[in-house]
């Protein structure tokens, strides 16, 4: 098996969110990778549905709020992501409801999380890799 190397695309908070739903209903689009440009604003999100699959819909989420990339790269499903030097889950995939103004990035984590459970401000640094 070949190890794949790639930039861990990196960015910081610009806006916080505070909610939670049960019965959100995004949608993990077919894809598992998708191509981020340095200076673009994606919505983070918290799912507890680790397993899900690309198609599956995602009920169950938090969020932490909108991030400004500071480089771009490659986000793919399974990246590690690091909240203030912190990990808090693996990109499960990627929902496309409000594209292209932005895509929502689902975050597998334990427990939905949100941005005053992650004591995040703006600025906050967040790290797919």
């Amino acid at each position: 098996m070949t190890e794949t190397l790639k930039r861990t695309v990196e960015g910081v908070f610009v806006k916080l969110l505070f909610h939670k739903q049960e019965m959100r209903g995004m949608q993990l689009i077919q894809f598992e990778t998708r191509c981020i440009k340095k200076g673009e604003i994606h919505e983070i999100v918290t799912t507890s549905q680790q397993d899900a699959v690309c198609g599956d819909v995602i009920n169950r989420v938090g969020f932490l709020g909108f991030a400004e990339m500071t480089c771009g790269g490659v986000i793919e499903r399974g990246d590690e992501v690091f909240v203030d030097g912190r990990k808090i889950g693996a990109v499960v995939g990627f929902d496309e409801c409000h594209y292209p103004n932005h895509y929502n990035i689902l975050i597998a984590v334990q427990d939905t999380l949100t941005a005053d459970e992650l004591q995040l401000r703006i600025e906050s640094t967040i790290s797919f890799g």
